[in-house]
C-alpha cells in the first residue's frame, strides 16, 4: 500500500473513530491516536525521509490537510459532548416553577432587645438623649466620679473585673453618665439622657443571676428638680412596661452616688400583691434603684450643686423582661433555643 492510499484509509478511520466517541475522556483517546506525539499523523511525518524528493511536498501538504479536518472534527464533536451534559445536567436539575416556594423561617426580636428598643422610643419621646458609652471603662468613671473613691467601703458592694489598676468591664453604665455630665453645657438647657448597655459583675450563673446582663441609666439634671419629679417618672416607666393597673411603692435605700436613695417595688405579676413563693410572700417586686443625685457627683463633673440638682436611675432591663413575660430563668436568654424566642415574635409589632 502506498502513502497516499495509507493516508486516504487513515482519513477515512480517524472520522469514524470521532463519530464513536460519546464522551470526553474517550475523544481525547481518539485525538492522541491520530494526532498525538505518538499518533498516526506523526508517524508519518517521521518517515518523510523515506518518501521520493518529488513526493514529500504532495504529502506533506495531505498530512497538514488532514490534521486540519481532525482538528476541526474533533472540536466539532467535544462541542456536541459538552452540550449534551449540560443538556442532561438541565434536566435533571430542573425546577418545577409552579410548585408553591417553600416559606423561609425569619428570626424574630430578642426579649431584651424588645425591651430596650420600647424604652428607648419612650424616653426619646420625653426629650431624653440616648447615650451609648464604652464597656472597657476606667475606674474614674466608673467610681471616682460616681462619688467612690478609693478607699469607700461601697466598693466592696461590687465584685468588679479588672483589666489592670486602671480599667476594668464596667460594672455599671454610670460612666457613660459622668462623662455626658462633664461636658453639658447646661446655658443649651438641662441634661436629659439614658445610657443602655451590657454591664459585666463577677457573678456565678444560677437562675436568677449572671455574670454579664444589660442595665440602662437615667440621669436628669437641670434647677429645681425634685423627689417628685422622679417618682412620677419612675411610676410612667413601670406603667408603661407592666401596665397601667400596676401598683407601685418606693423604700428608702442606699447608694453612693445619690442621697436620699430608693428602690422602687411593683406588685407581683403573678399574684397580684397577695403573695407567692416568687415575691417571697411579700406581693412586691424589686425592679430598680434610683435616688436624687449626690451633691459630690455633681462636683466632680465641674458642676454647680448649689444652682442645680437632679435625680438618676438603673434599670436592670433583664429583670424587666423576667418580670413582664413571666421568665423563671435569666439564662434562657442566652442559649438562644429558638423555641424560647418565638414565644415574643408577636411582640415585635
Amino acid at each position: 500500500m502506498d502513502l497516499f492510499e495509507k493516508l486516504k484509509e487513515l482519513r477515512q478511520k480517524g472520522l469514524d473513530e470521532i463519530k464513536k466517541a460519546t464522551d470526553e475522556e474517550h475523544l481525547n483517546e481518539v485525538r492522541v491516536e491520530l494526532i498525538g506525539r505518538k499518533g498516526e499523523l506523526t508517524k508519518i511525518l517521521h518517515s518523510m525521509g523515506d518518501i521520493a524528493p518529488e513526493d514529500r511536498r504532495e504529502v506533506g501538504q495531505k498530512v497538514n490537510e488532514l490534521r486540519d479536518l481532525f482538528n476541526k472534527q474533533l472540536g466539532e464533536s467535544k462541542d456536541k459532548i459538552v452540550a449534551a451534559l449540560i443538556a442532561q445536567k438541565m434536566e435533571e436539575e430542573r425546577v418545577d416553577v409552579t410548585l408553591p416556594g417553600r416559606r423561609q423561617k425569619l428570626g424574630s426580636k430578642h426579649p431584651i432587645n424588645i425591651i430596650l428598643d420600647d424604652l428607648e422610643a419612650y424616653f426619646i419621646g420625653m426629650g431624653y438623649q440616648v447615650v451609648q458609652g464604652p464597656e472597657i471603662e476606667t475606674d474614674h468613671y466608673v467610681f471616682e466620679m460616681m462619688n467612690l473613691p478609693k478607699d469607700h467601703p461601697a466598693r466592696d458592694m461590687q465584685a468588679t473585673f479588672y483589666i489592670d489598676d486602671e480599667n476594668l468591664l464596667r460594672s455599671q453604665t454610670s460612666g457613660d453618665q459622668a462623662r455626658v455630665l462633664e461636658k453639658h453645657d447646661f446655658s443649651k438647657g438641662p441634661l436629659k439622657m439614658v445610657g443602655p448597655g451590657k454591664v459585666y459583675r463577677r457573678d456565678d450563673d444560677d437562675a436568677t443571676h449572671s455574670h454579664q446582663f444589660m442595665q440602662m441609666e437615667g440621669l436628669v439634671i437641670d434647677k429645681h428638680v425634685t423627689m417628685s419629679d422622679l417618682k412620677g417618672t419612675l411610676e410612667m416607666i413601670a406603667k408603661h412596661i407592666f401596665g397601667q393597673d400596676r401598683e407601685t411603692r418606693l423604700r428608702p435605700s442606699y447608694f453612693p452616688f445619690t442621697e436620699p436613695s430608693v428602690e422602687m417595688d411593683v406588685a407581683c405579676f403573678n399574684c397580684g400583691g397577695k403573695g407567692c413563693a416568687i415575691c417571697k410572700y411579700t406581693g412586691w417586686i424589686e425592679v430598680l434603684g434610683a435616688g436624687m443625685v449626690h451633691p459630690n457627683v455633681l462636683e466632680n463633673a465641674g458642676v454647680d450643686s448649689t444652682v442645680y440638682g437632679g435625680f438618676a436611675f438603673g434599670v436592670g432591663l433583664d429583670r424587666f423582661a423576667i418580670l413582664k413575660y413571666g421568665i423563671d430563668d435569666i439564662r434562657d436568654f442566652y442559649t438562644n433555643d429558638i423555641r424560647f424566642l418565638d414565644q415574643f415574635r408577636k411582640e415585635e409589632d
